[in-house]
Formats: C-alpha cells, sequence, structure tokens
C-alpha cells in the first residue's frame, strides 16, 4: 500500500519525505484553514517545492459552482503543475465537474466518499482516485473496511483503473484493514504514520540488542571494522 501525508505542515512534510517511503500529501479546506498559515497558496506551492515534480499533491476546490470549479482546478494545476491531483467533492456538480476535468486530462481525486455507488460512479466519470472516509463511516454506524471491500470488488469486476485512497483514519488498525480489503493508497495523519512502524516489543528488542553488543564488545561492529581498515570509506 502506497502511503500519503494528510497535512500541510510544511516542517513534517519535509521530516517524513527525507526519511520514508511517502508517496505525496493530501490537503482540504480544513486542513489549510488549520495549518497553512495566511497565505494558504503560498503554503501550498511550498508543499510542491518539498515534493518535487514526482510525488503527488492532492488539493480540493473550494469552489461551489461548475463553472467556478473548472476555472479553480485549471489554476491550481497551471500553479502547482504535474502530479497535482484536484480533490472534488462527490455530488451532482462534482461528477459533472469529474467529467470534465478528466476529458481534459486533469487528475482527479473524487473525495467525500460514503457509499460504494458513490465511487462507482466516481470511476465511471474517469476519476483517478476516490477517497472514502474510514472513521466517518464508522461513526454513523456504518462499515468503512467493508465499503472499502465493496469498491474494491466493484473496480475489479468493473475492470475500472481508479484507484482507492483510503482517508479518515482514527487507528493505524484501520490502515492495515483497509490494505487487506484492497485498498491501493491511504492518506494518513502524522500521528497515524508513526503508529504503523512503532511498537514497544520491537524498541524493546533494539534496547536489547544494543546492550547485549556493547556490554561484550564495547565498540559499535563500524567501529570495529574501522580499525581494521581505517583508510576504506566502503563505497560512500
Amino acid at each position: 500500500m502506497k502511503i500519503l501525508l494528510d497535512t500541510a505542515n510544511l516542517e513534517k512534510i519535509r521530516e517524513y519525505v527525507d526519511s520514508f517511503p511517502i508517496v505525496g500529501v493530501t490537503t482540504n479546506p480544513t486542513i489549510l484553514t488549520r495549518e497553512g498559515g495566511s497565505d494558504p497558496v503560498d503554503t501550498l506551492i511550498r508543499i510542491r517545492q518539498v515534493l518535487g515534480k514526482d510525488r503527488e499533491l492532492h488539493v480540493q476546490l473550494t469552489e461551489t459552482t461548475y463553472k467556478k470549479m473548472i476555472e479553480e482546478a485549471y489554476i491550481i494545476t497551471r500553479i502547482l503543475g504535474d502530479n497535482t491531483y484536484i480533490k472534488v467533492p462527490v455530488s451532482d456538480v462534482g461528477l459533472k465537474v469529474t467529467k470534465k476535468l478528466t476529458e481534459d486530462g486533469i487528475n482527479v481525486t473524487q473525495t467525500a466518499i460514503l457509499t460504494a455507488t458513490q465511487a462507482m460512479l466516481a470511476a465511471e466519470a474517469g476519476a483517478k482516485y476516490v477517497a472514502p472516509y474510514v472513521s466517518r463511516l464508522d461513526n454513523i454506524m456504518g462499515d468503512g473496511i467493508s465499503t472499502i471491500a465493496d469498491i474494491s470488488e466493484i473496480f475489479v469486476n468493473g475492470g475500472y483503473e481508479t484507484k482507492i485512497l483510503a482517508a479518515s483514519f482514527k487507528t493505524a488498525k484501520q490502515v492495515l484493514d483497509t490494505a487487506l480489503a484492497g485498498a491501493e493508497t491511504a492518506t494518513v495523519s502524522v500521528d497515524i504514520f508513526k503508529k504503523l512502524y512503532e511498537h514497544p516489543i520491537t524498541s524493546s528488542s533494539i534496547d536489547g540488542f544494543t546492550n547485549d553488543w556493547t556490554n561484550t564488545y564495547g565498540d559499535t561492529l563500524l567501529e570495529l571494522f574501522k580499525k581494521v581498515n581505517p583508510n576504506s570509506h566502503f563505497g560512500y
């Protein structure tokens, strides 16, 4: 499963893009109001600069009428460049916008997906991604993981190229379950991302290895090898 960060925090984006296998960043109006500062356009431009041209940047429209949404999508992609995905909330207008943008070669992520039929229509309209909300479904007595599985089955049966970009997570277990249910991609907060790789037993195991080695040999294996061949640069 490919992972994107769901944030507009430039410091965190820099840190995580440099250190982890992050394929992109997703934003939405709420995230930008919280983390985008006084100039959200400048923030998005800076995010693109940090990501480079090859990683994905997903930006949601703020206009609500057809013509204005199209205009907004064009200017966003023109300024932010390749691998920019326009997030369009699913609705009658949203599906119409998705169809038009797709025909014009603009990447669309259909967002705020809460049913498998919404995802199916988004795929028919040409969306590159659909973004189903896992926790929001669970909070209204729905089943986010089951919905992901239904969408995956529909896409396989229908031969759609549209990918699932699962969103809205409260736990790391939900991310695992969506991967098992067929989601190819997920966008997660920094806090959830940490939970994907952290584990107390792993940490205690690492501490145990370090203590056993240090108590026996003192120097690390790197230091011991350097003593054997101090002039070697080992290819770096």
